[in-house]
């Protein structure tokens, strides 16, 4: 049990090792799986041409992949089109991570009474590479983004969430991600220089919370607080989001910041 629990926690919160190289790599296993995020939005179906060029195998090799896919119930092939769509099974092996997740049942109890507190989006986040990965959301009646689902991902350097996390590793493990991320600026608001992001990671390890206005959504105000398992490393991250259209920065702080950092505080992992 305790092995499971730490191996949780180190893929949520350090960038994912490259073990490709390792002679215990099943190069058919990393292709299939290839084959299932080549499917993204804007790609939702694709035909076998697409498929072998996305994952670089020829087009016979994909045809054999495809099928084996398709006979497992993974991805369905049109008839008429014969372009290939995922099925719903695919989110079966999601809904066992959330089902089975140490970090997402603690602070489940936590997520909601912060949600009804604030009466504002609360979300549950986890670092993986160089992206956040919301685990858990709880949607506000005042909702202003319907893009951001469970399994969603976004930049780490332009995330309250990414920011958070980062600010309870070692400084330089945490400049090691920003220096392997794409830094360009999403919005206006977008902070990419990696001295300026080094000091807003010094400023939320010394608050212990950290905001992000606008730099990845506009109209979008966030604030973040890390959650830190009995070792001091960081499991994941809490955020309260907001719309700028109804608060002022200064009044996200004054009013959420406190709140989130208790939250964070209280989930146990």
């Amino acid at each position: 049990m305790t092995t499971s629990k730490t191996t949780r926690k180190k893929s949520a919160s350090r960038p994912v090792v490259d073990g490709r190289s390792s002679p215990l790599m099943v190069r058919s296993v990393e292709k299939a799986f290839n084959i299932l995020n080549a499917f993204r939005p804007g790609q939702s179906t694709l035909g076998l041409t697409q498929i072998a060029e996305s994952v670089g195998i020829d087009k016979s090799t994909a045809q054999r992949f495809a099928h084996t896919l398709e006979t497992l119930g993974y991805i369905y092939k049109d008839p008429d089109s014969k372009r290939f769509s995922l099925t719903v099974k695919t989110l079966a092996i999601g809904n066992s991570f959330l089902q089975s997740n140490l970090l997402v049942q603690q602070a489940a109890p936590y997520l909601s009474h912060l949600s009804q507190v604030t009466e504002e989006t609360v979300n549950l986040s986890v670092l993986d590479g160089t992206e956040v990965v919301y685990l858990s959301r709880f949607i506000s009646r005042h909702i202003f983004k319907t893009d951001v689902v469970v399994g969603s991902r976004l930049p780490a350097y332009c995330t309250a969430a990414g920011i958070s996390i980062l600010s309870r590793m070692p400084i330089e493990e945490a400049m090691d991600v920003l220096k392997a991320s794409d830094l360009r600026a999403i919005t206006a608001s977008t902070t990419t220089d990696l001295q300026d992001l080094r000091t807003k990671i010094q400023h939320a390890a010394k608050d212990g919370f950290t905001t992000t206005f606008e730099e990845y959504f506009h109209d979008d105000l966030s604030v973040g607080a890390a959650i830190v398992d009995s070792h001091g490393k960081p499991a994941g991250a809490i955020t309260v989001s907001v719309s700028r259209a109804r608060y002022t920065p200064e009044e996200v702080v004054e009013r959420f910041a406190r709140l989130v950092i208790a939250a964070a505080n209280a989930v146990k992992v």
